[in-house]
């Protein structure tokens, strides 16, 4: 299931949950887009480009993330989107008091809501949660109270903890908030039903798992049923029905359109577009078998090998209940991180101690985890 463009065969790369690697596919259309449709077409090109952020998040609507057709849309950061979401979540829900997220929610997902929470006067509550378990559904009921939105992540950027998305939006939904998911830790790596979670909204990045290269742009997924109730705050000409009449006024466009904005990044979207074809033809059911296995692997290896040294497993245990990542508590996580990549192994750090170990089911060899943690308890030695 290998199938990245391999630069130095030395290198252990797991580092798949921060960014994915190059794949032969996106190579080759790169090269076509830039060489072909920009170089030769030029402006021409736009009749194909015009399609691409529909085109794309089609195919992660039902590939990916369990959702219809028409329901997803790729354009922007995952942090305007977010803003998108979660400001149209709260102009839904007049004289709601409050937004809410847990503490170990990912940074940007946090100061998106505290600042949507003091522009709109309303309380930010952020709920404790499990550093190593994820979100307490017990916890975050009383935080509820009046909320507009719930706000949380999939799979936990620093545990791996897989949140049940289906109970907590019926917790949401309990209280009358709307439902709002970051699947930039999940997406293409576990299987996603955000339609029979009953999700309201979502959002994710594709350079992780999706393979879209840096700074890729993110996708945003608006359920069918509210789409012509949520309105996003960004109006800009790409969600304008008839875009290029250019009228003298916004008038969105029909469904989940209205949510572009600008205009769409098309060599990014390219690559995307062949990151999700990859994960497609690969079957999600089968990459998340691989990612338990290799996860499972790098927690038997750490427990045998690194636990005399001083290193601790903070992820689930339990393979079903964590994404495709494992993170290793350890006081000089940092340095180690650092020293890691003379002897030629690639992970990451997130303070204050955690060491992650990201492989990418796509990419990712069973035998780059074995060789990986020994490289590490050598270092360690």
């Amino acid at each position: 299931m290998a199938a990245s463009v391999v630069v130095d065969p030395d290198l252990l790369y797991l580092d798949g949950n921060s960014l994915g690697r190059l794949t032969h596919r996106a190579r080759r259309r790169l090269a076509a887009v830039v060489d072909g449709e920009w170089g030769e077409g030029l402006v021409r090109s736009w009749d194909s480009w015009i399609d691409l952020p529909a085109r794309v998040g089609d195919a992660i609507a039902v590939h990916l993330v369990g959702a219809r057709p028409g329901e997803v849309v790729v354009g922007d950061s995952t942090t305007v989107n977010l803003y998108k979401a979660a400001a149209a979540a709260v102009a839904a829900r007049p004289g709601a008091r409050a937004v809410v997220t847990d503490d170990d929610n990912f940074p940007t997902d946090r100061y998106v809501l505290e600042g949507l929470a003091a522009r709109h006067g309303l309380e930010y509550r952020e709920v404790a949660s499990d550093p190593v378990h994820g979100p307490d559904p017990g916890a975050l009921a009383p935080a509820l109270a009046g909320a507009a939105v719930l706000c949380l992540s999939h799979v936990a950027y620093r545990s791996a903890a897989l949140a049940d998305m289906a109970e907590l939006t019926r917790l949401a939904h309990d209280h009358g908030a709307l439902a709002l998911w970051d699947l930039s830790h999940a997406a293409g790596s576990v299987p996603i039903d955000v339609t029979g979670a009953g999700a309201d909204l979502a959002v994710g990045c594709t350079y992780k798992y999706l393979n879209g290269g840096p700074g890729a742009p993110a996708f945003t997924y608006v359920r069918r049923e509210l789409q012509s109730e949520l309105r996003q705050p960004i109006w800009g000409w790409f969600g304008r029905v008839d875009q290029f009449g250019m009228g003298p006024r916004y008038d969105p466009a029909a469904g989940v359109g209205s949510w572009l904005t600008g205009t769409p990044s098309v060599l990014a979207l390219a690559c995307v577009e062949e990151g999700v074809g990859l994960l497609a033809d690969a079957g999600i059911d089968r990459l998340r078998a691989k990612g338990m296995s290799l996860t499972s692997l790098a927690v038997d290896l750490a427990d045998a090998w690194l636990a005399p040294r001083g290193y601790e497993v903070a992820s689930p245990r339990d393979p079903a209940r964590r994404g495709s990542h494992v993170a290793l508590c350890h006081p000089e996580a940092d340095r180690i991180c650092a020293d890691l990549l003379t002897v030629g192994v690639v992970t990451d750090f997130r303070a204050p101690d955690r060491l992650r170990l990201g492989p990418a089911p796509v990419a990712t060899r069973f035998v780059d985890v074995w060789d990986a943690l020994d490289r590490m308890r050598r270092l360690s030695a």
